[in-house]
């Protein structure tokens, strides 16, 4: 069992920017794909942004540019740089790490882009 629990979430004026974190348990997570989510109010949840247990990464094109996604497996977390964000990048965000046939999914962190 994993549990994930993220953090970083919070509101801040359009062009500003958050780091989020994600912290994994376990002692395995350096084997995990980790990835973003996000799900704004009445929309299905997408995909953000993910990275390999190898570090390859990819990104949903609204966010290529401008986001990051990393990881240190030392400190079993994962991180979501977000800069330059946009009215329309408000929505929970979520963690999710998958290793076949097991997926795990955290809480969720808000974050809210307004002037």
């Amino acid at each position: 069992q994993v549990q994930l629990v993220e953090s970083g979430g919070g509101l801040v004026q359009p062009g500003g920017s958050l780091r989020l974190s994600c912290v994994a348990s376990g002692r395995t997570f350096s084997s995990y794909a980790m990835s973003w989510y996000r799900q704004a109010p009445g929309k299905e949840r997408e995909l953000v942004a993910g990275i390999t247990n190898t570090g390859s990464t990819n990104y949903v094109d609204s966010v290529k540019g401008r986001f990051t996604i990393s990881r240190d497996n030392r400190k079993n977390t994962v991180y979501l740089q977000m800069n330059s964000l946009k009215l329309e990048d408000t929505a929970v965000y979520y963690c999710r790490a998958v290793y076949s046939p097991w997926n795990y999914w955290g809480a969720g962190t808000q974050v809210t882009v307004s002037s």
